[in-house]
């Protein structure tokens, strides 16, 4: 936590983003009603100006395996990023992630900073994204089998797809105090595939792979393919839940 504190800055209150990079970053722990043993974990990395969200699963919320998550959600991410901020939890801030991100060539750099301690206002677009899409798709239950990981991740893949291609999403662009009441007026919904279209700060290269998915993907089919997916996870946890009958 020293190296977080005395190296890493505070993101500035007032931080504004206008193109896709700047993202933030948060784990949710499946561990139910007790904290004790080991249990499953998910990653929310989630881009301020796009919306686009990734999730990835991890076996514990160790620095190393959610570090390599970080890795892969930034592979997966169609932009290249720009900035990452991330609350004081070690597994997403550190001083791997730290170097990963800064020890590369100019140009190349990826701003890294944090919230402020016990302020989740901080980091509210995220821990936004961890309830509608972490708890949305596994609830609360105690996740403690780690070889359903994999099978997390599956479910993850399509959930994404789903949510980042077809579910629109509604931005605040104006705030204003009116008294003691703050009026809050959203732009026009549009799912984080059409507002990265209408990116002019978003390589055409990248805008054309993602048209090419784009085509090749079913709401309809995926919507189906999660639910069978979801019924196969819950199915296997319930059983594994079971007491076991001498």
């Amino acid at each position: 936590k020293s190296f977080i504190k005395r190296v890493i800055p505070l993101k500035p209150l007032d931080a504004q983003y206008a193109k896709p990079g700047a993202v933030q970053s948060d784990t949710v722990a499946h561990c139910g009603d007790s904290i004790a043993g080991f249990y499953a974990f998910s990653l929310t990395m989630t881009d301020i100006c796009s919306t686009w969200t990734e999730n990835r699963a991890t076996w514990t919320k160790s620095a190393f395996l959610v570090g390599e998550a970080i890795k892969d959600i930034e592979k997966a991410m169609p932009f290249p990023l720009t900035d990452y901020s991330a609350d004081n939890g070690n597994e997403v801030l550190n001083e791997n992630i730290f170097d990963h991100f800064q020890k590369r060539p100019e140009g190349r750099r990826v701003n890294v900073t944090r919230g402020r301690p016990y302020r989740k206002n901080d980091q509210a677009y995220v821990e936004q994204k961890n309830n509608s899409h972490v708890r949305g798709i596994f609830g609360y239950e105690r996740i403690d089998d780690r070889s359903l990981i994999e099978r997390m991740n599956e479910i993850y893949k399509i959930w994404n797809a789903l949510q980042n291609y077809f579910i629109p999403t509604t931005k605040c662009i104006e705030k204003k105090r009116d008294g003691a009441k703050i009026k809050k007026k959203y732009d026009k919904p549009k799912t984080p595939y059409q507002r990265i279209l209408d990116s002019a700060d978003v390589a055409e290269e990248a805008k054309q792979k993602l048209r090419v998915t784009y085509e090749k993907l079913n709401p309809f089919e995926l919507s189906n393919e999660l639910g069978k997916q979801q019924r196969a996870f819950f199915g296997i946890l319930k059983r594994a839940k079971q007491p076991v009958v001498a």
